[in-house]
């Protein structure tokens, strides 16, 4: 039987992130599990060099705390709907640490979308979605937003 205690479900505060933390919410009612909510901030000053322009040293740290407030606030609302949650939030790209991060929750579950903040199907679920389903220790399902809202 297939029993899930632990579901991870990375968040990028799309609609279609929201629909995964929705149907994780779901599921986490059903099977009595913990959802681990995973946020992925990127900091890429790497990219700026070329161009000569310095990020202030504050950027990051902006940046975390920002990410850390939107994720508080989506843990807020899956509380709300009375499942255990607990929050995640890392400066890594999400292709390594979502499967990083099933890995080291021995998660049984993870919950996503198929379409990020771009709103550009494949490259989302070329880059993220289905590298986390080729190389994830535990199933995955993909939750695909309803293309009439």
């Amino acid at each position: 039987m297939f029993k899930v205690s632990k579901i991870l479900v990375p968040v990028d505060f799309s609609s279609g992130s929201q629909h995964a933390v929705d149907a994780a919410i779901g599921l986490a009612k059903s099977f009595d599990a913990e959802v681990h909510l995973l946020h992925c901030y990127q900091v890429t000053p790497a990219t700026l060099t070329p161009y000569g322009i310095v990020v202030p040293e504050t950027f990051e740290r902006d940046l975390r705390e920002a990410a850390k407030k939107k994720l508080d606030e989506e843990k807020e609302r899956v509380e709300a709907e009375g499942v255990r949650v607990a929050e995640h939030l890392s400066p890594h790209f999400p292709t390594e640490e979502i499967p990083a991060l099933a890995e080291r929750l021995d998660a049984d579950l993870v919950v996503m979308g198929t379409r990020g903040l771009t709103g550009l199907k494949h490259v989302l679920l070329g880059s993220v979605a289905e590298r986390t389903v080729q190389v994830a220790p535990c199933p995955v399902l993909t939750v695909r937003e309803d293309d009439a809202s």
